[in-house]
C-alpha cells in the first residue's frame, strides 16, 4: 500500500497512501484489482532487458527489496476499498487488496519475467504446471480444440491427452510441430484456440521454427503458446512471435532445485483476463506464489544469462567429446543436429544451444547402468528428474518424466527406452567432471555402446 516514486527505472517505498491521493492522469488508470499495466516490449537482449527493468529498494532503502509477507492489505479510508473493488484503484499504482488476487513481492517478478521474456506483462504461479493449465483454461472453452506438439513434457501430455477432455471437454490433436504441413492440417477454423509446443523440446531436444508456426496459427485466428522452460536467455519465443510464453521457474530460472514455481509471460489484456473476479484462471483457481518464494527468484534472475552461459558451454563441449567417442548424442549445438541451423538463427547471440543433452544407449538396461556408473562410481552427477541444477541430473526419459505417454507415443514422439536425458550442471571444474564421465564410460565394458553412428 506504500506510495513509489519513479525515476530513471528506481523505485522507492515511502509512505502509505490514501484513496484520495489520486491526482493523475485518469486516461492512464489501469484497472486495480483485474488489470495490469502494459510495458510496452521492446527487442534487446535478454540480460540488457532484465538490467533495465525498475529496480525496487526495500521499504527502509536497502538494496533489496522488501518481502510483502501480507495476505491482506489495510486502506486509510473506507471509501478507497469500494473504489478496490470497483476496480478504480489498484496495484498499478499501489493498491491491494490480496494476496491471491496481486501481491507487491509477486508482482515486482512478474515485471521481471515480463522484461526477460520481451512481452507486455507476467504472472507467477505456484508452479510451472499451474501455469500452463491456466493459460489453456483462460484461452479455451467447453467444446474447443488444441493443436499440440507430441513431444512433449509428460505432465502437459496428460492434461491435454486426459484431464482436459475428461474434465472440461477440450481435446487436442498431437502433431509432428515439425510437419508445418501436418500442423496446418490439423488446425479446425472456429474451433481450435491454442497451438501449443515447446521451443526446444522435452526430451528429444527439437527445436520449433516459432516464426513459421506462428504464421500458420494466426492465419487460422489460433493463439500461440510456447513453454519456454529448456531455453531461457537462449531463445525469447515472444520476440519470435508466440503469443505467451509459460515457464516452469522451478528449472534453470530458480537454478538450485529448492522452489517449486511457475510463470506466464504475455500480452497485458490475456494477463488481465485472468485475473478477472468473474472468469478468471489464475483469480478464481488459486495458484497463488509465495511472495518468499518471488523474493528468492527474483535474486536469482540478475544471474541467469551467465549461469546459462557456462551451463551451454559444456553441454556442447561434453556432447562434442562424446560424439567423438562413438555415442548416439542428441544436442542441438552439434551441427549433425538436424535442427542446429534453426537454432541457431532463432537463438539470442552469445548463450549457446541449451544446457540439455541426451544420450541414446539403445535399452533401458544399458541407460540406467551408465546412470548408476555415473552417481554411484565416479559421482559425475545425480539421478534425478528436473534440470537447471548447478549439479548435472540424469534421467531415462522414457520410464520417467516421459512415462504419462504408452509405448506407442513415446515412439511417435522420439523417445527410444534408453534415452538419457542430462542437464549439465556447472559445478567442479569442467575437466574434472569429464574426467568423472570418461572413466564411468570406460567401465560399461560394453563394445556396443561405442558403435559409430
Amino acid at each position: 500500500m506504500s506510495d513509489s516514486r519513479i525515476n530513471n527505472n528506481v523505485v522507492m517505498a515511502t509512505k502509505k497512501r490514501s484513496g484520495s491521493e489520486d491526482n493523475w492522469d485518469h486516461d492512464d488508470v489501469i484497472v486495480a484489482k483485474k488489470q495490469m499495466k502494459p510495458m510496452t516490449p521492446i527487442w534487446e537482449d535478454p540480460a540488457s532487458a532484465l538490467a533495465n527493468a525498475r529496480h525496487e529498494f526495500g521499504e527502509h532503502g536497502g538494496v533489496n527489496m522488501s518481502i510483502e509477507a501480507s495476505a491482506t492489505f489495510t486502506v486509510m479510508e473506507p471509501e478507497t476499498m469500494r473504489r478496490m473493488f470497483s476496480g478504480e484503484l489498484g496495484p498499478d499504482r499501489d493498491f491491494f487488496i490480496y494476496s491471491r488476487h496481486f501481491n507487491p513481492t509477486v508482482l515486482n517478478l512478474g515485471r521481471q519475467m515480463a522484461a526477460l521474456e520481451g512481452t507486455e506483462a507476467a504472472y507467477c504461479t505456484a508452479s510451472g504446471m499451474s501455469a500452463i493449465s491456466s493459460v489453456l483454461l483462460q484461452l479455451c472453452s467447453s467444446g474447443s480444440h488444441v493443436v499440440a506438439s507430441r513431444t512433449l513434457y509428460g505432465g502437459t501430455y496428460a492434461l491435454l491427452s486426459h484431464f482436459m477432455p475428461r474434465a472440461c471437454n477440450i481435446t487436442t490433436s498431437f502433431v509432428d510441430i515439425k510437419d508445418l504441413a501436418a500442423v496446418k492440417e490439423a488446425i479446425v477454423e472456429g474451433r481450435t484456440k491454442v497451438l501449443y509446443f515447446e521451443a526446444v523440446s522435452n526430451p528429444t531436444l527439437t527445436v520449433a521454427d516459432v516464426p513459421e508456426l506462428r504464421r500458420i496459427a494466426h492465419d487460422k485466428g489460433v493463439t500461440v503458446v510456447v513453454d519456454n522452460t529448456f531455453a531461457p536467455m537462449v531463445m525469447s519465443p515472444a520476440r519470435l512471435g508466440a503469443d505467451v510464453v509459460v515457464h516452469s521457474i522451478s528449472k534453470y530460472i530458480s537454478g538450485g532445485a529448492d522452489i517449486i514455481a511457475g510463470a506466464v509471460c504475455g500480452p497485458a489484456s490475456l494477463v488481465n483476463s485472468m485475473m478477472d473476479l468473474h472468469q478468471g484462471a489464475l483469480m478464481l483457481l488459486g495458484p497463488t506464489m509465495n511472495p518468499k518464494v518471488a523474493f528468492e527468484l527474483s535474486e536469482r534472475l540478475p544471474h541467469l544469462g551467465m549461469r546459462m552461459k557456462e551451463h551451454c558451454h559444456r553441454a556442447l563441449t561434453y556432447a562434442t567429446r562424446m560424439k567423438k567417442l562413438g555415442l548416439k548424442v542428441i544436442y542441438p549445438g552439434l551441427e549433425e543436429h538436424p535442427d542446429h541451423s534453426l537454432l541457431k538463427s532463432l537463438a539470442n547471440k552469445d548463450y549457446g544451444f541449451g544446457g540439455i543433452l541426451c544420450v541414446d544407449m539403445g535399452t533401458e538396461e544399458r541407460a540406467n547402468r551408465f546412470m548408476n556408473l555415473l552417481q554411484n562410481y565416479t559421482q559425475f552427477g545425480f539421478m534425478a528428474v528436473s534440470l537447471g541444477y548447478y549439479e548435472t541430473l540424469m534421467s531415462c526419459s522414457g520410464s520417467s518424466t516421459s512415462s504419462e505417454m504408452n509405448a506407442e507415443e513415446r515412439e511417435l514422439a522420439g523417445i527410444s527406452p534408453g534415452l538419457v536425458r542430462m542437464s549439465i550442471g556447472y559445478s567442479g571444474t569442467l575437466e574434472q567432471k569429464w574426467s568423472q564421465l570418461e572413466k564411468a564410460l570406460s567401465r560399461m565394458q560394453d563394445t556396443n555402446l561405442f558403435q559409430k553412428h
